[in-house]
């Protein structure tokens, strides 16, 4: 239980592994007080039933309304993760807003449309592992896996759902770094929100002139026609959270996964040997090294005793999603273990990493098909893949939203 003589835990702005202080912070309890930039008071959820029990508590809001220090006016236009608790769309939307902007997407994701993705998904990895061959052909046998592969398929996938065209597409993932970064300044904060509106304002006004069979001229069909259904504030909140949740998370996921098989090479002869499945791979990754840390935010609307800890009315909550995933109390003394045989044991717990409750991940079926197709396809093409990592480990995101690395170099 953490006590209110505690030091509250600074999240580090430029990131980095999480897994150390992860570790200290479930030591503490299962919700403990942290700092975030610009010295904002606020709370972590890390342990998995107290964050199973905060994503669907009736008395949690997404609305930053809610957000004690923003109504105040104590976060300035430049803070780091405002577009977090700003945006409007999905994620930040309750009750009846909510189940309003959520219908709008979600038919896009239901089980059998993202089955009928699977052709595509397939054609896709097979021309990136050719790119993947070429790369490394072209540079001593090494390749970064993360820039070839894990990269430009979930990114394509996502940009053909919502109708984006190529030329667009560089910028948006280098756009949707900046807003998940937490190491930036003010002004670079400003001036990377202020760009992003603006493509997308440009990517929305192309679709609506020339509309297609995509999610983007869908919900703008929606403004038009029902206006009190889709806002266009909506409609660009919307598709700020389509671009960066639907290929930043299926990115570290990827990229996570490789990582781990390649470090644990009996847990990926386990999977050729039919003794597990891919899909196991990217249940046991999602857990072990979940591809988004801590992400914001969510609001008490009243004080609320969580874990045994007292989280005031207002606070803004991170979901330690990565802290979760690794809790002794839920998943065994080895949960700092890989083990893709896991989720196959009696009682297995399902992660928490794409979330939970009416929040929960409307991509989470995309992310978990388009991996496991990815991780199936890369090493049966390569079943000699290796990492060639100079000494030291690759430079990871600077940010303690997203977990992975920013490159990952590949022998083949």
């Amino acid at each position: 239980m953490d006590t209110p003589s505690a030091a509250p835990h600074r999240m580090a702005p430029s990131g980095g592994c999480p897994h150390a202080d992860n570790a200290r912070l479930l030591a503490r309890g299962a919700v403990v007080p942290v700092v975030l930039p610009g010295e904002i008071e606020g709370m972590a959820v890390v342990g998995h039933e107290a964050l199973k029990e905060f994503l669907a508590h009736p008395d949690v809001a997404k609305n930053a309304r809610h957000f004690t220090a923003l109504r105040e006016g104590r976060i300035s236009e430049g803070w780091p993760l405002l577009t977090f608790a700003t945006v409007q769309g999905m994620t930040t939307a309750d009750g009846e807003d909510h189940r309003r902007l959520r219908s709008l997407v979600s038919r896009a994701f239901t089980a059998r449309r993202v089955e009928e993705l699977r052709p595509r998904i397939e054609e896709l990895t097979v021309s990136l592992l050719d790119d993947l061959a070429r790369a490394a052909a072209s540079d001593g046998g090494v390749a970064d896996l993360r820039h070839h592969f894990a990269l430009p398929l979930p990114l394509g996938v996502i940009c053909e759902l919502l109708g984006v065209e190529d030329r667009h597409r560089d910028r948006l993932h280098r756009l949707s770094g900046h807003v998940v970064a937490t190491d930036i300044g003010p002004q670079q904060v400003i001036a990377a929100n202020r760009e992003l509106v603006a493509v997308l304002g440009e990517i929305a006004q192309a679709r609506a002139e020339h509309p297609g069979d995509d999610l983007t001229s869908a919900l703008i069909a929606a403004r038009d026609e029902e206006g009190d259904r889709l806002s266009q504030q909506e409609l660009i909140g919307t598709l700020v959270l389509m671009i960066i949740a639907g290929h930043e998370t299926t990115l570290n996921l990827i990229t996570n996964a490789v990582r781990a098989l390649c470090d644990h090479r009996d847990q990926l002869e386990l999977v050729r040997s039919g003794h597990a499945t891919w899909g196991d791979v990217v249940e046991e990754t999602l857990r072990w090294d979940a591809p988004v840390s801590y992400f914001p935010f969510r609001y008490p609307v009243r004080d609320l005793t969580l874990g045994g800890t007292v989280v005031p009315k207002g606070t803004p909550v991170l979901a330690g999603y990565s802290a979760a995933g690794r809790d002794r109390a839920v998943h065994g003394s080895d949960a700092d273990r890989f083990d893709v045989t896991r989720p196959r044991r009696g009682g297995a717990v399902r992660s928490l990493s794409l979330g939970h409750g009416a929040h929960y991940c409307l991509g989470a079926p995309l992310a978990r098909l388009e991996a496991g197709i990815a991780l199936e396809g890369l090493f049966t093409r390569f079943p000699d893949l290796e990492l060639a990592l100079p000494e030291g480990e690759p430079p990871r995101h600077a940010s303690f939203v997203g977990n992975s690395v920013l490159t990952l170099p590949v022998r083949l």
